[in-house]
């Protein structure tokens, strides 16, 4: 498959996808028991007279299609509509909270990275005492809920050591990469052992080759093995599983953002559920959404970049 026609059925398969998932998210949230109107009304009964206007100044009255349609194009020019609790633009709430979780999700994919494929390949080249700690660390930090990581880092090295802020995004690169490197671990921790365990079966996969003992009978040295045989090899399902992971990031920074107080994306969304603020919610939904299907879309792009050998699309 030749990359254009590659690229775009992909980007086909993604405009489907977010119209399926903003018809959902936008249509779920007007099943829920009393909908937009009993926010709006509070715990007041209403007047026919006041419900008439509330409903013509949300545009409540119109049919339900031609509300989604005026939404989604809104939308697609970045207007989401006007939170009914801060009386502010959804674009203008999410647009000063997405760099904090954004950053937040990028550092912990570094982490995700460098711990999880460094472990992973040191497991699978020493075999015995070093394999065995590194399986053994793995299998806790996989069995502790994010909650519970987070908790424990702001007690020990927060509040304990006082090594690190107890909260808030900072301000400044320096100072923000600084406030968010506990939320960051909380966040990378049970990832970056997934990855650890998926590269470690990968890469000791590949060294029981026939390639690999042709190499090592022809006298070339462990690095070079590694780096030229078995590493690009036992790339794929590394990848694959790190772009995942970092799709799930976008899920799990909810949990993260709470504990360690950051007004990020995963807060302002809790917050509107709980308040029942129904254009944030359908906004941040939205982002997240389409931050999911992206990084999917570039995992199956670097299938190809990684291995030549692969046609477009062939790896998935």
């Amino acid at each position: 498959m030749s990359w254009p026609l590659f690229l775009a059925r992909r980007l086909a398969a993604l405009v489907a996808v977010l119209l399926v998932a903003s018809f959902l998210v936008y249509g779920l949230l007007y099943l829920v028991p009393g909908g937009p109107m009993a926010f709006l009304l509070g715990n007041r009964s209403g007047s026919p007279e006041q419900i008439a206007a509330i409903r013509h100044e949300y545009r409540l009255d119109d049919p339900f299609l031609i509300r989604y349609f005026g939404w989604l194009g809104d939308a697609l020019h970045g207007d989401f509509g006007q939170s009914l609790v801060y009386r502010q633009g959804v674009s203008d709430l999410m647009s000063t909270r997405l760099a904090t979780t954004g950053l937040l999700v990028l550092y912990a994919t570094v982490i995700i990275v460098v711990a999880g494929v460094g472990l992973g390949v040191l497991g699978a080249l020493r075999r015995g005492t070093v394999d065995t700690v590194i399986s053994l660390v793995n299998s806790i930090f996989l069995a502790t809920p994010t909650f519970v990581v987070g908790v424990l880092l702001v007690i020990v090295f927060a509040l304990g050591l006082g090594w690190f802020p107890v909260f808030g995004p900072g301000a400044g690169l320096p100072d923000r990469l600084y406030h968010l490197t506990l939320p960051a671990i909380a966040l990378s921790l049970g990832s970056a052992a997934f990855l650890a365990r998926i590269t470690r079966a990968s890469v000791g996969e590949e060294l029981r080759r026939e390639h690999v003992e042709t190499a090592r009978s022809r006298g070339f040295s462990q690095s070079h093995i590694v780096r030229r045989h078995v590493l690009r090899n036992a790339s794929i399902p590394v990848v694959t599983v790190t772009g995942l992971t970092v799709a799930g990031l976008i899920a799990g920074s909810v949990v993260v953002e709470n504990i360690f107080a950051l007004d990020g994306l995963g807060s302002l969304l809790v917050r509107a559920i709980l308040q029942r603020d129904f254009a944030v919610v359908q906004g941040v939904v939205l982002v997240l959404v389409t931050a999911f299907v992206l990084i999917n879309l570039a995992v199956d792009v670097c299938y190809s970049l990684i291995d030549p050998r692969l046609s477009p699309g062939e790896a998935t």
